[in-house]
């Protein structure tokens, strides 16, 4: 994020525009919005500017800009087009310690104007930080399509409330509060415009007793998917975004973590091998306190939490203790890195079974009855198996499987640092170590790696199909 979004308070303060053509008169526009005491600086002045000037409701300075004109300003814009001068505004403002911004010149501004959704008092700004213009108002007319037109109308509704929900609800409700108003009939009413029916009704809403009630916790177990955020479940969004707790563990990146409320509290809780930030049953007592405590609790898990993510256990322990608990599925680590990775799990005539199983074990030999997992007509994936290929080739050959059968190792799957190695089996353990694999990553055996790619598949297709 090279600027940091935020809103200036103008009412009352001084700013000063450099320029007295369209593009002057567009920002001048804006600057008297936000109820500024605007002067302009220009030899000329389209009349829109002059008009304004005449009636006193601004100042206009009818010659070329002058060095110390930035002094007593707020707020500096030049609008000139004319590069000399725009970088003697920026030079000047910039001496004075005056922030500045330069028409389509972001390399001589200390700040940018985004593109701007008004709905006041709701104001959204959307910068691309000045690389692609167009694309910023584009999605502001996305946005604008989708706003109710007396959004502003509600946030004037809800500050008058303000004062008899504070003097009436704890602090520890009021956002409770505020969130189901904003999602109910009372809020419905005001944007339909029926706001004195709706001023009676939220009388009754502010002062009954449902709303001074506490609202018992709850914890959702989520599954954050493999890795890249465009494959978060719409459910797992909202209640990221809702969350007043997040516990979150090694295989969620911070991309995903970062869509919470900035005011929600995160709580790392990964577990790689030899290193535990936190045990299991700190982790469940954790959970428990603070859906106990009335929160509503994200677990997430990267993957699926029901897939090698103990999301099983963890929402037993919470039932166990009465409280709520919600599991949200996400897409498995193996659907989501094989398809990064362009391997089919399944193909006709290839592969009719997958096999997803742990590599993972306590004395570093897994328990699993490889027996059954050398059939050649199914794909096995391996979680959890970077630091025990060596013994997992071993079984597997041991129990009838060639040495080339195809193997790929995928790491970090669906992530933009995604590594994809492809070997065979007898060589699993030395790819792990001459590719440098610490995970996470996923082990994937069997035919279907060869169908990687999509030049291959219409040719194995014809094959299988004779």
């Amino acid at each position: 994020m090279r600027y940091f979004p935020a809103f200036l308070d103008l009412d009352g303060r001084r700013a000063l525009i450099v320029g007295g053509d369209e593009a002057a008169a567009r920002k001048l526009r804006l600057l008297r919005k936000a109820k500024a005491w605007v002067t302009v600086v220009a030899p000329e002045a389209v009349p829109e500017i002059a008009e304004l000037a005449e009636s006193g409701e601004i100042a206009w300075v009818a010659r070329t800009f002058e060095a110390g004109d930035v002094l007593g300003q707020d707020v500096v814009v030049s609008a000139t087009g004319l590069s000399p001068v725009d970088e003697s505004v920026a030079k000047a403002a910039r001496t004075a310690g005056r922030p500045v911004n330069v028409v389509d010149r972001p390399d001589l501004s200390s700040f940018i104007t985004p593109a701007i959704v008004d709905r006041d008092p709701i104001v959204i700004g959307i910068s691309s930080g000045g690389s692609a213009p167009v694309l910023a108002r584009r999605i502001r007319a996305q946005i604008e399509s989708l706003l109710p037109a007396k959004l502003g109308r509600l946030a004037d509704f809800a500050e008058s409330f303000r004062g008899a929900v504070a003097a009436t609800i704890a602090p520890a409700g009021r956002k409770r509060f505020w969130e189901r108003f904003f999602d109910g009939p009372v809020a419905e009413a005001v944007l339909k415009g029926h706001e004195r029916g709706a001023r009676e009704r939220m009388l009754s809403l502010v002062n009954s007793p449902a709303a001074r009630a506490r609202e018992a916790g709850i914890v959702h177990i989520v599954g954050a998917g493999p890795g890249d955020p465009d494959l978060l479940t719409f459910r797992a969004m909202r209640l990221i975004q809702d969350a007043d707790v997040i516990f979150y563990d090694k295989l969620v990146g911070p991309e995903i973590v970062d869509y919470a409320r900035r005011d929600a509290e995160r709580v790392y809780v990964g577990k790689s091998k030899g290193n535990h930030s936190k045990s299991q049953d700190e982790i469940n007592t954790l959970m428990a306190e603070a859906a106990a405590a009335g929160k509503r609790v994200v677990r997430l898990k990267g993957g699926d939490p029901f897939v090698f993510g103990r999301g099983g256990e963890e929402a037993d322990y919470l039932r166990a203790l009465g409280h709520t608990v919600e599991v949200v599925p996400g897409i498995t680590a193996a659907t989501g890195c094989a398809a990064a990775a362009d391997i089919p799990l399944t193909f006709r005539g290839v592969a009719q079974a997958v096999t997803f199983v742990t590599g993972h074990a306590a004395d570093g030999e897994p328990d699993l009855d490889w027996a059954a997992l050398s059939d050649p007509r199914q794909t096995l994936v391996i979680y959890m198996g970077v630091s025990t290929a060596g013994t997992i080739a071993q079984r597997l050959i041991e129990h009838g499987v060639e040495t080339a059968r195809p193997v790929a190792i995928i790491e970090n799957g669906t992530r933009a640092n995604q590594k994809v190695v492809k070997g065979s089996l007898g060589e699993l353990e030395s790819l792990v170590e001459q590719n440098a694999i610490t995970g996470p990553a996923l082990i994937v055996v069997g035919e279907v790696v060869k169908l990687a790619g999509a030049d291959a598949l219409p040719e194995l297709a014809r094959a299988a199909n004779g």
